[in-house]
């Protein structure tokens, strides 16, 4: 299963990818095409706008692919008793995939969850075995089975 939810993250990591591309192309292009007003003022205000959003654009790109290349390194075959960055860890709240924060990722009838080791609950996840709880929010999360 891991193989399918790999593959559907990578799916939207492209996509992403290549939104910010898309993106960074059109602000570009919106900056080359600003003129000299007779308005000094909002030639520099445009340009001053077209140059933030393609910086934003860039970390936007920057980040996806620097996802794409964690996901890039997991070895589907590699199982571990503790989480780790790979992991398919089944707890009481739901299921989780440890690696990049992609979000929900539905393979058949199973929802799973794309988390980031470094977000509240994959920091929390990390190291668990199976049997082992921890206190999310209040509530206690049980560690049903690890993959």
């Amino acid at each position: 299963m891991k193989d399918l939810i790999i593959r559907q993250i990578k799916q939207i990591l492209q996509e992403r990818i290549d939104a910010a591309s898309l993106a960074m192309k059109n602000a570009q292009a919106a900056a080359n095409e600003e003129t000299k007003s007779s308005v000094g003022d909002k030639y520099e205000t445009g340009r001053a706008m077209n140059q933030l959003n393609l910086e934003m654009y860039g970390r936007q790109h920057e980040q996806a692919v620097s996802e794409l290349a964690i996901v890039e390194k997991i070895d589907v075959s590699q199982v571990s008793a503790a989480i780790g960055i790979g992991s398919l860890a089944k707890t009481s709240m739901g299921v989780f995939f440890v690696a990049v924060g992609t979000g929900k990722v539905t393979i058949g009838t199973d929802l799973i969850i794309a988390i980031s080791p470094q977000s509240p609950i994959g920091e929390l996840l990390m190291h668990k075995k199976q049997g082992e709880s921890f206190d999310f929010r209040g509530k206690k999360i049980d560690v049903l089975a690890v993959a």
